[in-house]
């Protein structure tokens, strides 16, 4: 894990999920330079009142949204014993 490039599946999937596949650090950078170049152009802009345009930004990966529920049962606990168990049986 230690050597792995930033945009090889596996920091992605460490990172997130498949969707980070390929976005290294030069890949975000370049994401961040582009909404900055955006929003120096919306706020330097000689535009009337109230008619800025609404730039979007780069889309970027998200990470996918866990479900919440109210009634979830808590996890129940394994023991080393039943974990032994499930190897070894045949």
């Amino acid at each position: 894990m230690q050597r792995l490039p930033d945009t090889s599946l596996t920091v992605a999937l460490a990172s997130g999920g498949r969707e980070h596949f390929g976005w290294g650090i030069d890949r975000h950078l370049k994401a961040d330079i582009f909404d900055a170049l955006n929003q120096n152009t919306r706020a330097t802009g000689q535009w009337g009142k109230g008619k800025a345009p609404k730039f979007q930004p780069w889309p970027r990966p998200k990470a996918p949204k866990k479900k919440e529920s109210s009634k979830a049962k808590p996890a129940r606990r394994v023991s080393v014993a039943e974990i032994y168990k499930k190897f070894t049986r045949r």
